[in-house]
């Protein structure tokens, strides 16, 4: 009995592996080994239409238009004549000889792209002499096609792929075409949708004979989805053209949702420039750029002192913590005296500020006082800091927002662990009191900072900032859609939003009213170095300004950065009392505030590290305006944009 079952037990495990023998040599084999390794058998990938990209009206930003690819298969290569080839395509023999090494190191037996983007007049050309060329074949394929000219940093584009990309994703193959920045990048996997592959029989003389067994094994592409993203088009143009001759960041958010209304980057350049056969001349100039750094999306990866509107952030942690109460008043000198140093402000001499004064006027000592009293609170700075990190952390700040935004910083809100390094066993509140004005070692984002404000608006609680705003029958991430709490309580918001009210009413932005709108801001003026020959040097002070409207249910919360603009109402807080107006009334009543910010260019700023002249940071001292040719251009610009829909 034992024998038998020894005996059946062999045959079953023979049974066993001769089957799975079979299963590996014949199925896997014959569908997928054979298809790579058959040289009658050619595979032809079907690439999808990429999915559009809308506004949020629904206005089409980004849809797609043919482009054709020169595919070579280097094993299939025959002698052919170089030069018509060449000419045929446009490139000289050495590009001929570089590309097909590139594509021989590749795979000698895999297709890859050897010249992408040909226009249709040259694919007509090409295609009939196509016969000539074998191991060469063209492969239609869509191309990004842009229906605007703005929102290049938020649309991004797309490029080939390169081998981190292939090995990362086995989608990919070379000269494949994927998202590189912007949503582009973002939503890659949602836009690009599926390739279809077919598989093709080729006779003895390497001709095409039809699809392999009827087309058994092909299959079909799958089209990209549609995205609507949550940027206002009109805005977004509107914010872009008031930041020309200027560099800096914007964004616009809608406090009741998160959704990002405006994503302005300055410089910026067209988008259209990174699409089809010129891309790669494009984006070398673009990336050469290291003086304007055009790529550079300042509004989420620049890194900045936020300056006096993180004031409103010590305020809330000062009300949270108890000590100090709306009413209670700070004397002021003209600025606040600690050891053998002064941190000076404007108000006069011997001026008494409670809280919305000391908001209203932007006073250093009432700050800097709140500060102290915040670390103090315990008798102990280092566990004091921590308390303060705490609370500015739940804002949003000194941390990646956990966004969809394909690139981003996360800024900087110290604590103990990080002054450790620089006081190891203890330290006092005045040795970090720059923080009390956000300089020293506060560090944030444009988009941070327009967050913040978004949580103070809705006083007390935030959606995560995100662009993308519905995809075709998807649902969005619970992570955009549920509300984030701060630590401060909301009984101690008012009081600080009457104080952000009345720097517009009669404070630091009161020139920058708006009729019939009650809008809650607060200026910044950001000291500005840079190392230039060895030195620190200071430049021309940056412009900040933080603002939401209206008062009560509010819908749009703006964070504006100029550099050097010289201080938070010059130039910030101009350009977002007009997007404000924009975005709430659809139109501009103030339209010498308008003509201003198109007048006065800060090139002339931008160009003083690199040509050696003084540096100028008297505030009075008189603004470079643009000259009347590029002023008549920005004018007919905005007049289209209002023509226009």
């Amino acid at each position: 009995m034992r024998q038998l079952l020894l005996f059946v037990s062999i045959i079953l495990v023979g049974v066993l592996f001769l089957s799975r023998l079979f299963y590996l040599q014949v199925y896997t084999s014959n569908e997928h080994d054979l298809f790579n390794n058959d040289n009658a058998i050619r595979k032809v990938y079907d690439y999808p239409k990429r999915g559009f990209i809308y506004d949020r009206n629904g206005k089409l930003l980004v849809a797609n238009q043919p482009s054709y690819d020169v595919m070579v298969t280097p094993r299939e290569v025959k002698p052919l004549d170089t030069l018509e080839f060449c000419a045929l395509l446009k490139i000289d023999k050495e590009k001929f000889i570089k590309t097909y090494n590139k594509a021989r190191r590749y795979s000698p037996r895999l297709p890859s792209v050897f010249v992408s983007h040909l226009s249709k007049k040259d694919y007509a050309a090409l295609q009939e002499k196509m016969r000539k060329f074998e191991g060469f074949y063209i492969q239609k394929r869509s191309l990004r096609h842009y229906q605007t000219t703005i929102g290049a940093n938020v649309l991004g584009d797309i490029g080939e792929v390169n081998t981190n990309d292939i090995r990362r994703d086995s989608y990919y193959i070379m000269g494949d075409l994927k998202g590189k920045q912007g949503v582009e990048a973002s939503y890659e996997e949602t836009l690009r949708g599926v390739k279809g592959i077919k598989f093709i029989q080729k006779d003895r003389f390497n001709r095409n004979i039809g699809p392999y067994k009827g087309g058994k094994f092909d299959t079909i592409p799958e089209q990209g989805k549609d995205i609507t993203i949550t940027i206002d088009a009109k805005l977004q143009e509107y914010g872009e053209l008031l930041m020309q001759n200027k560099r800096g960041g914007v964004i616009a958010i809608e406090p009741s949702s998160g959704e990002i209304l405006a994503m302005v980057a300055a410089p910026t350049y067209d988008p259209n420039i990174l699409v089809g056969r010129e891309r790669s001349k494009n984006f070398t100039k673009l990336i050469r750029d290291s003086i304007a750094n055009p790529l550079f999306n300042r509004s989420i990866q620049g890194v900045y002192e936020p300056g006096s509107p993180f004031k409103l952030m010590n305020a809330l942690i000062g009300l949270q913590e108890g000590v100090i109460t709306p009413n209670e008043t700070v004397t002021c000198y003209a600025g606040y005296k600690y050891g053998n140093r002064f941190m000076k402000c404007h108000c006069y001499i011997g001026r008494r500020n409670n809280l919305i004064s000391g908001i209203q006027e932007s006073c250093n000592a009432y700050f800097a006082t709140t500060y102290r009293k915040i670390l103090d609170k315990e008798g102990n700075a280092s566990t004091g800091i921590d308390t303060w990190s705490k609370h500015a952390k739940s804002f949003g700040l000194g941390n990646f927002l956990n966004n969809d935004l394909h690139v981003g910083q996360k800024g900087r809100i110290p604590d103990r662990a990080y002054y450790k390094r620089i006081y190891p066993k203890t330290f006092y509140s005045t040795y970090t009191i720059s923080n009390a004005i956000g300089q020293g070692e506060v560090a944030t984002t444009p988009i941070q900072l327009a967050n913040m404000i978004a949580a103070i608006a809705n006083r007390g609680y935030y959606y995560t900032p995100h662009i993308i705003k519905s995809i075709e029958d998807k649902t969005l991430p619970e992570k955009f859609t549920k509300a984030k709490y701060t630590t401060v309580d909301k009984t101690h918001f008012e009081p600080v939003i009457e104080g952000m009210l009345q720097v517009y009413k009669k404070g630091t932005a009161a020139s920058l009213q708006v009729k019939d709108i009650d809008i809650c801001g607060k200026t910044g003026t950001v000291e500005n170095f840079a190392i230039i020959d060895s030195l620190k040097t200071q430049l021309t002070d940056h412009s900040i300004f933080v603002a939401f409207a209206p008062k009560n249910d509010p819908k749009i919360a703006i964070a504006v950065f100029v550099e050097n603009g010289y201080w938070g109402s010059r130039f910030a807080g101009k350009i977002a009392s007009l997007m404000i107006e924009k975005h709430i009334k659809g139109e501009i009543t103030r339209k010498d505030l308008e003509d201003w910010i198109l007048r006065h260019s800060l090139e002339e700023e931008y160009a003083k590290p690199y040509s050696g002249e003084p540096f100028r940071i008297n505030a009075h001292t008189r603004l470079q305006l643009v000259d009347d040719s590029e002023y008549k251009r920005l004018k007919r610009q905005l007049n289209a944009t209002l023509q226009n829909p």
